[in-house]
């Protein structure tokens, strides 16, 4: 739509802004611009919760085309969590809503007086009194708010600053890295768009051709098709149970028995009502369960994790339960699972009082409610892993990258996903690249104990997510580009052993496609970029996309003060095992050597001039570039 709103909250002020057309052709949209425009428009420094940070709502060019998986938002800033770079991803209908209303994204700055909601429509934008929505759960906040507008609201956690506070938009969640809690401190309570306007494609006949294809390809592979309709994301359950990497007891261990009480077969045979799924996606991997006769939101794989097997419960029922009281308060499950966890082997070591322990539902239950509340144990919980070890000891067990918590993987089963873990730009997160994906979890597993062509891999794989999410594009459409026979391969099979023996040793091929400027067009996401913009996308182009990304985030990251010593695993994770003839965990240091030197990075891990220039990546601040007109305000 070539342009975006900037609203100040603290003098009412909003303009209609234009994108400078350079930046949208090198960043394309949702994290790309996102992190393009925190790099802008914020001094080195600025707190998280210093009324001149930004808080960044961006779409994508695909967004509201109707491409398959193709409706998302990303909601940039900097994170309370970390200190350095926080963006957020997620479903629902409010990324479409803000698209056709004429917006790429919203920019957002300055400090409300009183509490507030922003509402958006094709005649611009508003500013709203909300303080009888202030104290509210995300559940009668948008029940409260206008049923036809995409809506993006947070809970009492982001009104109280909990620095992994989410924010919610139907039933999805941004859930990493505090950016809740970055919209509360602004006194803003809700962002709501709708508009009808019609989404440009520069060649409909070919796009809609491809829509229809690529439609038919993703119910015809097998995991975008049969697994996640079936089993949505709690189909990992019963993989990482069986690998020893699914969190236990703070990661003390990495499975046990009982998790087959919390799989994604067991929900799907006793509470299962249908599916669920974001708008324009043909998957619908959500789920709808029916608990004490009611229906509500079945818990994805990560708050099975780290809400379930991490605090010792076994009982699906609980698990619904304690995930709609995070979705309500407007809490990162991921983040809190791990928080609650850390806080319980605090407590079984001595160094804390409380009365947590494994499995004490309603210990537990409390606490989250404390978190959102800032009551009491809550005050320390609230502000997440890093800080209670810094008070309280424990810094061993505490299972953070960069002050980030660790999602539902478990590093010392995949030792690619540990590198990934460690050098990643928003800190402890798995949808960076998801290497463990090739390692352990999907259909193919190269050796996951081995080092061998990791740190290749997770270049590849963060080039390729980093661009995929700058399209806005789910990463669940990347499942497919496995080939659907690799999930009928026989693991006992010649075929299948000579496959998984060579990828350890395709470390130099891996290099090769990275530095050529391939211009076939082979996967979707090229194609559709195409077809859309009018200008020519090749593999090439999108790998480059993605590595301008990541390297931009660094950039933004090494200014605000991180260092190569923040790329790091937490000492349980790289000294102590859960594998037989494993005497040690996950052997960092040679991976990251070689990731920084791949990276086009010194040792320090700083990116070189050589790799700026050749990315275009310009790191001088420019001014905004304002459209004709401005949009009113209140």
């Amino acid at each position: 739509m070539n342009q975006y709103l900037d609203v100040n909250l603290s003098t009412s002020e909003i303009q209609e802004l234009r994108f400078d057309r350079r930046d949208q052709e090198l960043y394309v949209g949702g994290r790309g611009l996102g992190i393009r425009m925190l790099y802008d428009e914020t001094e080195p420094g600025l707190d998280p919760f210093d009324e001149n940070m930004v808080l960044i709502f961006s779409v994508g060019p695909l967004t509201g085309t109707g491409a398959p998986q193709s409706n998302r938002f990303v909601v940039t800033t900097k994170s309370p969590l970390t200190g350095t770079l926080a963006d957020s991803h997620c479903g629902g209908n409010f990324a479409t809503k803000l698209k056709k209303a004429g917006y790429d994204a919203v920019l957002i700055r300055g400090k409300s007086k009183k509490p507030v909601y922003l509402e958006i429509t094709e005649a611009g934008a508003e500013i709203k009194d909300a303080s009888h929505l202030w104290g509210q759960g995300t559940r009668d906040t948008q029940n409260a708010l206008p049923e036809s507008y995409g809506q993006a609201v947070i809970g009492p956690a982001g009104e109280n600053r909990v620095r992994y506070a989410c924010i919610v938009s139907q039933n999805r969640v941004a859930g990493r890295g505090g950016t809740g809690a970055v919209m509360g401190s602004k006194n803003l309570k809700a962002v709501i768009a709708d508009g009808k306007k019609p989404i440009p494609i520069a060649k409909p006949y070919e796009y809609k051709q491809l829509q229809k294809d690529i439609t038919k390809f993703l119910l015809a592979h097998p995991m975008t098709g049969r697994i996640l309709p079936e089993l949505g994301t709690a189909n990992l359950v019963m993989t990482t149970a069986g690998r020893n990497i699914i969190p236990t007891r703070n990661f003390q261990a990495g499975q046990d028995q009982r998790s087959v009480e919390i799989s994604g077969e067991k929900m799907r045979d006793d509470i299962l009502v249908r599916n669920d799924g974001c708008l324009a996606c043909p998957i619908r991997c959500g789920r709808r369960v029916k608990i004490d006769g009611r229906e509500t939101k079945g818990p994805e794989y990560e708050t099975i994790g780290l809400l379930g097997n991490n605090l010792g419960i076994f009982d699906l029922k609980t698990i619904v339960e304690l995930g709609e009281l995070c979705d309500d308060l407007g809490l990162d499950t991921i983040s809190c699972g791990n928080t609650i966890g850390f806080a319980t082997e605090l407590t079984e070591r001595g160094l804390l009082k409380s009365n947590l322990s494994w499995g004490n539902v309603e210990a537990y239950k409390q606490a989250i409610e404390d978190t959102a509340h800032r009551r009491e144990l809550g005050e320390d919980l609230a502000d997440a892993t890093r800080r209670m070890s810094e008070k309280y000891g424990g810094k061993e067990y505490a299972i953070h990258v960069k002050g980030m918590e660790l999602p539902a993987y478990d590093p010392r089963g995949c030792f690619g996903q540990g590198l990934e873990y460690a050098v990643n730009n928003r800190g402890g997160c798995h949808i960076r690249g998801s290497v463990m994906y090739l390692e352990a979890t999907g259909p193919i597993s190269l050796d996951p104990h081995s080092t061998h062509s990791k740190p290749e891999l997770v270049i590849f794989q963060q080039n390729s997510n980093a661009a995929i999410s700058s399209l806005t594009m789910c990463y669940f459409s990347t499942y497919a580009t496995i080939p659907a026979g690799a999930f009928k391969m026989d693991p006992n099979s010649l075929s299948y052993k000579l496959l998984t023996g060579a990828m350890p040793h395709a470390g130099p091929v891996i290099r090769l496609m990275l530095k050529l400027k391939n211009p076939a067009q082979l996967l979707w996401f090229e194609k559709f970029l195409s077809t859309v913009t009018g200008r020519k996308v090749g593999m090439g182009d999108i790998n480059e996309l993605g590595e301008r990304v990541v390297n931009l985030e660094r950039l933004y990251n090494l200014r605000e003060g991180l260092s190569n010593m923040d790329d790091t695993l937490p000492h349980r994770l790289t000294h102590e095992s859960i594998f037989p003839n494993q005497e040690s965990g996950v052997p960092l240091e040679p991976m990251l050597a070689s990731y920084y030197r791949i990276r086009g990075w010194d040792v320090r891990g700083v990116p070189t001039q050589k790799t700026i220039k050749k990315l275009q990546i310009e790191v001088c601040r420019r001014p905004a570039m304002p459209s004709q007109q401005n949009a009113s305000t209140e």
